[in-house]
């Protein structure tokens, strides 16, 4: 058994350290917050980024586009009017417009999956801040009643075997000795409520007079 109070002793002074090293968990909890709260600003200053480089490489295609099919209309003129080496001009430009319109295509699909994949991230981030705000009231009262268990356990238990309880609990013990000596004490010196009790002779005595009197009158009217 003692090698258990031991055992008890030693985890009850390890969580004792525990919580007196920690920090306040209120300040703890709101600097949690902050923290998210910083890194979800960041996660949306990114997407915000991304999302106006996906916005320009948008009108960088349309505008090679339009190059493209403006000079498509030029070839056609050209040829249409017998000039073959313009119309041919006109085609090569049209071409090279082509190749970037192929080029910013392709950018773009990654800008856009960029996007997703950073707009998902920004949505998790906000519920996991909502969950973390609305568990803050619940995780800091829980942080206060395990500080309140501790400190109950501290002053019932008695870290100080000489504390106000242990004393109160020794004085308890040494009265209920004390009366323990007296009534037998009493006992012995035969003051017990039994028939060796002088006092209680008596009243029986008195009490049997009366009765043979009682008779006596009795038979004396019969």
């Amino acid at each position: 058994m003692a090698i258990f109070s031991r055992l008890a002793d030693l985890l009850k002074a390890n969580i004792n350290g525990l919580l007196d090293k920690a920090e306040d968990p209120e300040k703890m909890l709101k600097q949690m917050i902050i923290d998210m709260e910083e890194q979800l600003q960041k996660a949306i200053q990114g997407l915000g980024q991304v999302m106006a480089n996906e916005r320009q490489m948008r009108k960088q295609i349309e505008t090679a586009e339009g190059q493209s099919k403006m000079w498509e209309e030029r070839a056609k003129t050209a040829l249409k009017a017998g000039e073959q080496d313009l119309a041919k001009k006109a085609v090569e430009e049209k071409l090279r417009f082509d190749e970037n319109i192929k080029q910013y295509r392709a950018m773009h699909a990654q800008l856009e999956n960029q996007v997703n994949a950073m707009r998902d991230q920004v949505n998790n981030l906000k519920a996991k801040l909502e969950d973390a705000r609305n568990r803050q009231t619940l995780l800091l009262a829980r942080a206060q009643m395990a500080e309140a268990r501790r400190s109950i356990s501290e002053t019932l238990g008695g870290v100080d075997s000489d504390g106000a309880f242990a004393k109160m609990e020794k004085f308890e013990r040494k009265i209920a000795q004390m009366e323990a000596q007296a009534d037998a004490a009493l006992e012995i010196a035969g003051w017990e409520g039994n028939d060796e009790d002088p006092f209680a002779k008596l009243e029986k005595q008195n009490a049997a007079d009366e009765e043979l009197a009682r008779l006596m009158r009795e038979i004396t009217k019969e």
